[in-house]
Order: structure tokens, then sequence, then C-alpha cells
């Protein structure tokens, strides 16, 4: 257990938007925000991959998250993928609701895939662009002349990053080389994950199944980036990376950008303290879940 507590008037409200079953690295985002007294999670809502049944796959995923952490946090369906119509779905009522809720403590949307449920929140209800802050893991860095790749998170759904971007809401975005630099070994997870519960064991055996699959082809063989934890750090503490407001630009189909005339300010990070993430996560895991 944490030998501490955070003041009530230094926590923050957080809602997790994350496409959990996509790959192996969100259900470390979420175990490290459930074990972090600053937030308060109100819920995690499934996100999206691009594919047939993704949604409901996310939800499940992080469903087995809460399970292995004993947590009663709320896991919320969200739009079944881009451009979807019909009445919102359950997950997008909850952030309106949660965003226009009177509450003291500041509300935070960490959206760690496509911005899909975000971006339907935002027009469902404009007001809440002056009630949260939208972290977001995706895009490049804006100095970039020529993409490596498609970015991933916003690939998944352009149409719903630009209306984000250029809506009124206050707007965090930690792009492609900063949330690619938490880099760990998987011998590291191995010893400083593996053994802390059952919580532990679950993070370290999903990642290494999915790491002999096919769809891990990107990956180097015995490493990978816990690339959506950045969301929880920058929370957490803001200043554990540097920032520099950045004008948005459109961002086309295959994520690169082109010149938006007239376009507003946001908070971007030019890179992220992987030592402080790492550190207070693998200590959050082992006093929260001693070794057996």
């Amino acid at each position: 257990m944490l030998d501490f507590d955070v003041v009530d008037s230094k926590k923050i409200r957080v809602i997790i938007d994350s496409d959990t079953a996509c790959e192996a690295d969100d259900p470390f985002a979420i175990a490290y925000a459930l074990m972090s007294p600053k937030l308060i999670v109100k819920a995690i809502v499934a996100e999206h991959f691009a594919q047939p049944g993704s949604m409901e796959k996310s939800r499940e995923a992080a469903l087995r998250v809460t399970r292995s952490m004993g947590s009663d946090v709320p896991v919320l369906p969200g739009e079944e993928g881009p451009g979807a119509t019909g009445a919102p779905s359950e997950g997008v009522r909850f952030i309106i609701d949660e965003g226009r809720r009177q509450d003291e403590h500041p509300l935070y949307l960490l959206c760690m895939g496509a911005l899909t449920n975000a971006a339907r929140a935002l027009r469902e209800a404009p007001d809440l662009a002056d009630r949260l802050t939208i972290v977001t893991i995706g895009g490049h860095p804006y100095d970039t002349e020529t993409i490596p790749f498609k970015e991933f998170n916003f690939g998944n759904d352009p149409d719903a990053a630009n209306q984000v971007l250029q809506s009124e809401a206050a707007v965090w975005q930690i792009p492609s080389n900063v949330y690619g630099s938490i880099r760990v070994g998987l011998a590291e997870l191995q010893e400083q994950v593996r053994p802390y519960g059952t919580i532990g064991r679950y993070l370290f055996d999903q990642m290494i199944a999915y790491n002999v699959t096919p769809a891990a082809f990107w990956t180097q063989g015995e490493s990978w980036s816990l690339g959506d934890s950045p969301s929880v750090a920058a929370v957490l503490h803001p200043t554990c990376g540097r920032t520099v407001m950045q004008t948005i630009r459109q961002v086309n189909e295959d994520t690169s950008y082109s010149s938006l005339p007239g376009g507003r300010e946001i908070l971007v990070y030019l890179d992220l303290d992987s030592r402080y993430l790492l550190g207070d996560f693998y200590a959050k895991l082992h006093l929260c879940f001693p070794a057996e």
C-alpha cells in the first residue's frame, strides 16, 4: 500500500478513453492511473481501433484490467467507429455528464487511441470545451518534414483528430516521438512487473502473448514502448517534460500535416522524463501489489 495521500485541492478527475485491445501497452497506462492517488478516475470509456467489433474488444480488455486490480471503476462502451450516427454511446454521454457536473476538481480526458469519443462529445455538447482538458496520445511532431509512418491513433479517425484539435477545448498533445520514447525491455518487465499481484502477471503475460503475434511485426523482438502511459504522467506532473505552444495544422488521411490558416495554439510535449514515469509506475505496482 502507499503510505501517503494527496491533499484534496491537488486531486483531479480523469476519464480514460482507451483502445485497450489494440495492442499491449494500454493496460499498463490504465493500471498506472488506477494506482495514482492524485487521480480520481471516474470511468474508462472503450475506444475503437477502426476494425469491426474493436470497441467491444477494448471494453472487454479494460474490464480484465479492472478485475485484476479489484477496481470498481466503471468501464463503458464508446462509439462503434468513425462517423457513428444515432444516439451517443453510454461512454460519450458519461463524458458529457461528468463534464457538466459541478466539481472543484478539474476534469481531464486521457485519450489513448483515436479521438472519436472526444469529438462526438464535443459535437453533442460544445459547452464541454470550457469544462475539460483533452490529453491526446497521437500525431507526429510538427517539425517532421516526411512522416516515417501513418500514426496509429490519429490515423484511425483523422476527422475526429481535426475536430478536437480545431475545437475550443484545451488540448495537450503527446506526439509519436515522445510516446515512443518510453522504452522498456521485456526482461525488465519480467523482473519489475510480473511478480506483483494478479495485475502484474496479467500485464506481463498479455504483452508477451501479443509480442509473438503477426500484429506485433513492428516491434524489435524483446523490447516495447509503454506509449500510452505518458498521458498519465503528464497529468500527474505536467512539467515532467518540455512543452511548447504550437499552432495546429490540418491532419491529413496519412497523418501528415497541412497548413491551417488561422489555426489556434495547443500545448505539445517535446519530450518526457521516462525515468520519472517508469520509476513511479514500478514503485506504485510494488507497493500496492507486493510480490508473494
